[in-house]
């Protein structure tokens, strides 16, 4: 199963981005909001991936962070929700934002996302309320959790990118501080700034 992808960002489309990696394109679906925070084309992305496989095809979506990810994975979890559904949750809200929403049992704002109705909301509430709090941006400790997962999406982008593992080891052990603060992307390109200069991939 493919669970991180990084590479130049070829081409933005309406619901899905094709993302080249070591001369193969991948066709990777992401939600809007997800989408709408991507870099420009042209520029290096990575994104963690959730495969689905079924008996007539395999899908790929795409996110900026394992936490989006975690929270597709119970949302297809849920009773009657599938990947497109859970896209529609995740593109309506940002995934903060629906994991207050459930927690919060917010009927209303949850049945404003395209396709989810009262009932649909109702379940999602039932299902994942006592989950979200494990793996949501809502716990007291999502920033360390999240700085960490950052750290080591970074050291698998530089490795993909052909840097050397002692080069890569070094720097991301002083970029700790910078990853409980900084988005992936942001944390990239810091990472590429302060590589510059030293050896080439």
């Amino acid at each position: 199963m493919i669970g991180r992808l990084s590479g130049v960002l070829v081409q933005k489309q309406v619901e899905a981005v094709i993302l080249e990696a070591n001369g193969v394109g991948w066709e990777v679906h992401c939600p809007l909001s997800v989408l709408e925070r991507l870099p420009p084309e042209g520029q290096v992305c990575v994104l963690s991936i959730h495969t689905h496989v079924r008996e007539d095809q395999i899908a790929l979506y795409g996110f900026q962070t394992s936490e989006e990810r975690a929270l597709f994975r119970l949302l297809i979890s849920v009773t009657g929700v599938g990947p497109k559904l859970a896209m529609a949750c995740l593109g309506g809200l940002r995934a903060e934002d629906f994991a207050r929403a459930i927690v919060g049992e917010d009927l209303k704002r949850l049945s404003s996302i395209p396709g989810v109705g009262k009932r649909t909301a109702e379940r999602l509430v039932l299902e994942l309320k006592d989950k979200l709090g494990r793996v949501t941006p809502t716990t007291p400790t999502t920033k360390a959790s999240a700085g960490s997962a950052h750290l080591a999406d970074l050291q698998s982008a530089l490795t993909n990118l052909g840097y050397r593992p002692r080069d890569i080891e070094l720097l991301v052990g002083g970029l700790e501080k910078e990853a409980a603060t900084l988005g992936f992307e942001a944390l990239l390109r810091e990472a590429l700034k302060r590589l510059t200069g030293q050896h080439s991939p």
